[in-house]
This record gives C-alpha cells, structure tokens and sequence, in this order.
C-alpha cells in the first residue's frame, strides 16, 4: 500500500472513530444524548445546560441534572440499567434542576446555601479525593471554588477526562454571581486544575458542551489563570460592560478577555 492509500484509510478509520462517539442514542423535546466516549454519553438540553453520565461495570454516575426535563430519571434508564449516583458540580439551577427525580444526590457542603430548600431527597456531602467508584472507572472529586463555594469537578484519571460543571466556564466563567468568592480564590482553583493537567488530565468538558463542541486542554485553563492574576494585579486588558444580568448577581457586571477565556466579574468584588 503506498502512502497516500495508507493516510485514506487512516483518514477513513478516524472518520469512522468520531462517528461512532458523537452519534446521538436519544432525543425528545427536552434534550438529546450522545456517545462522547466509551462508556459516557453526553446529555444537551434545547436551553443548552449539559448532563454527563458515565457508566461503570456496577454503576453509573449522573454529573449534573439540567433544567427542566420531564421524567430525567427515566430518560437516562434508556441509557443504563445500572445502579445509579446522582452528583452535582454547583448548586445553580441549571445545574440542579431536576434533582426532585432521585432520591439522593451528592454536592459539596459549601454550596447549600445555594440548594433548593424545596428538595426532600437525601444529601450525601463529597469532599476533595473523594471516589465513586463504578466498577472499573474511579472518578474523584476536586473542589474548585470560585463560581460557587462549593463547585466541583470529576476527575476521570483513567482516561485523562475532567468534568468541570461552570468551575471554569464554557469560553466563559462567571465570577460576578453572589455569593462572591475573591478573584484570588479563583487564581488558586485554575493552579490546582494546571497541576492536574501536567499529572494527566487532558481534556475538560465543560458544564455547557452545546456552546463548544468540544474538550478544553491546559492553554484554556492557564489563560483563565493569567487573567485572574492581571485582574488582581491590575494589569488586565481593558474590560467592557457584560450585556446580561442575573437576579443573583452584580448589577453592573463586567467581562475581560484573554485568547479563549473570558471572566464576568463584579469591579467592587476582586478582592
């Protein structure tokens, strides 16, 4: 076979390879799932919130629970049949919004001032390097605070994936949101991500994959971290008006760009 039939049938292989992880396995009028990997799918929903589910050889894990889906928990048993833990990255509501569907779920401590009183489920309370362990996949939890005090990411070390919730935002991350959290918190969550990244951490899916179609890599996170530093230093570009309030935030919020990463953040809340 000369080269240029070889590189055609490589190109085929690859070709074929993404097809077979980013076909979609469910659809209805609230969202639409899709293999990202072996054995994870990826869940959009028509707002363009984002689910994660990940099944084990014993269990399966949901990260997130979206917005307003009717019948979620029977949605995802199309997927697996499997005993399944329910685990949320922040507590913002499109991230939490159907946890009424399950029984129990799991957050961190810091982020049930944010939590819907109106749950009557189970909480369990997750903490750094805790695992939930699915029978041939760990995923381990890693507290990153800054967009709430209690956000989250799942670190899937097998195979290089992050799960990362709104922890570092889709091209965006919002800092403005009350509770505020000072930018140098902010500052230390991105180091913590960049050391996970040089120990093998590759790829970054975030909490609202429909704005990106893809996987973030270390560049993203280590420019979100050098304009956090320039905006405690005071060395940042210059920042404009953000054109979108939230009830929950600042009233005169504020975005600065840096390469792909962009930070809404409050003026009088840097430090």
């Amino acid at each position: 076979m000369n080269l240029k039939s070889t590189l055609s049938a490589l190109c085929l292989i690859l070709v074929a390879w993404t097809s077979a992880f980013s076909q979609s396995v469910f659809k209805n009028t609230d969202l639409e799932i899709s293999k990202l990997e072996d054995q994870v799918w990826v869940i959009e929903t028509t707002d363009k919130t984002t689910m994660y589910l990940i099944e084990g050889t014993k269990k399966a894990l949901l990260i997130d629970t979206g917005t307003k889906c009717k019948n979620l928990d029977q949605v995802i048993r199309t997927i697996t049949p499997k005993p399944l833990e329910v685990v949320i990255t922040h507590a913002h509501g499109d991230h939490d919004g159907n946890i009424a569907y399950f029984k129990e779920i799991y957050l961190h401590p810091a982020d049930t001032v944010l939590l819907d009183k109106s749950y009557k489920g189970k909480l369990h309370f997750v903490k750094d390097g805790d695992i939930f362990d699915l029978g041939g996949k760990k995923i381990e939890v890693c507290h990153m605070p800054a967009h709430t005090p209690g956000s989250i990411v799942l670190l899937d070390k097998q195979s290089g994936s992050c799960y990362s919730g709104d922890a570092f935002g889709s091209g965006q991350v919002w800092l403005q949101l009350r509770p505020y959290s000072p930018m140098r918190t902010y500052v230390e969550s991105c180091k913590k991500m960049e050391k996970l990244m040089d120990e093998g951490i590759t790829k970054i899916y975030c909490g609202h994959y429909p704005y990106v179609k893809k996987a973030y890599d270390k560049q993203y996170i280590t420019e979100m971290r050098q304009l956090a530093e320039a905006l405690v230093n005071g060395t940042a570009p210059e920042a404009k008006p953000h054109p979108q309030k939230v009830s929950i935030g600042s009233d005169h919020p504020m975005m600065v760009t840096l390469g792909e990463a962009t930070i809404v953040f409050d003026p009088e809340h840097i430090k």
